[in-house]
């Protein structure tokens, strides 16, 4: 895959109805993704980090403001199969195979022949080789958010959203699919937007680093990333990467 396509949000605003009161969950946010790059989202809960990747999805609309994918909205980019989502929760069939669950876009879709007989390629390009006939009951947690990254890649996606999908993994299998995702978006680079709350996976797998502040999320500022991919997992332990950890921990409390 040559890269994705640009994401453009442009003052976006966003208002829910609570118990029949307004509430603001996002507020004049402008932010534009370079194709094929990779961008984090941090922010306290609430302040619409998840809401901003379901506008970006095409299932939220905005009260005022535009989101825009290249030339065209978000619903009509997804609908062609060409936005790939990964959740916190991998929300696998348990009846059905990795390989099942992996083809499961493309049973939704239709056809797609091309696309179908990758799959044994994407199961290997997670690590699951030799799994493709397991089922979700037969793999640890980690696999199974590997068989959800290699569903969200399965249509070839310009677009990758990924909502928290390691925010129920311990540390260490936490950081292991954070190595394995660089990987896979080197290999594929479709233009990327995570979700998260821990500072280390922002600042280790993005370009930059967006930080919102609290309800109603507001751009509080952005941390560009200068280090090259791959990353090794060295960088944990140096001197400059633990500056830019400590810079987004400040804005995230409000200083900067």
């Amino acid at each position: 895959m040559a890269g994705g396509r640009r994401i453009v949000f442009e003052d976006v605003s966003k208002t829910f109805l609570v118990r029949n009161q307004p509430l603001a969950v996002l507020d004049r946010v402008s932010l534009a993704c370079a194709p094929g790059s990779f961008t984090a989202l941090i922010g306290p809960s609430g302040c619409g980090k998840s809401t901003l990747l379901r506008i970006a999805l095409g299932l939220e609309g905005v009260d005022s403001g535009m989101v825009l994918i290249g030339d065209e909205p978000p619903d009509a980019v997804r609908l062609r199969g060409e936005i790939g989502i990964a959740f916190q929760d991998a929300a696998l069939l348990p009846w059905r195979s990795v390989s099942a669950n992996i083809a499961l876009p493309l049973d939704v879709l239709g056809g797609r022949a091309e696309l179908r007989a990758r799959i044994p390629d994407l199961v290997g390009l997670v690590g699951l080789a030799g799994f493709e006939k397991a089922l979700p009951g037969e793999l640890s947690g980690g696999m199974r958010q590997r068989v959800a990254i290699a569903r969200s890649l399965v249509t070839d996606p310009d677009i990758l959203l990924m909502d928290e999908p390691f925010g129920a993994l311990d540390l260490i299998l936490r950081r292991q699919m954070n190595v394995e995702l660089q990987r896979i978006w080197i290999e594929r680079r479709p233009t990327t937007i995570l979700v998260t709350h821990g500072v280390d996976e922002a600042v280790f797998l993005a370009d930059r680093v967006v930080v919102l502040g609290g309800r109603p999320g507001r751009i509080r500022g952005i941390v560009d990333i200068p280090f090259v991919h791959p990353r090794p997992t060295t960088i944990f332990r140096d001197a400059a990467f633990h500056a830019l950890t400590d810079e987004v921990g400040a804005l995230l409390g409000g200083e900067g």
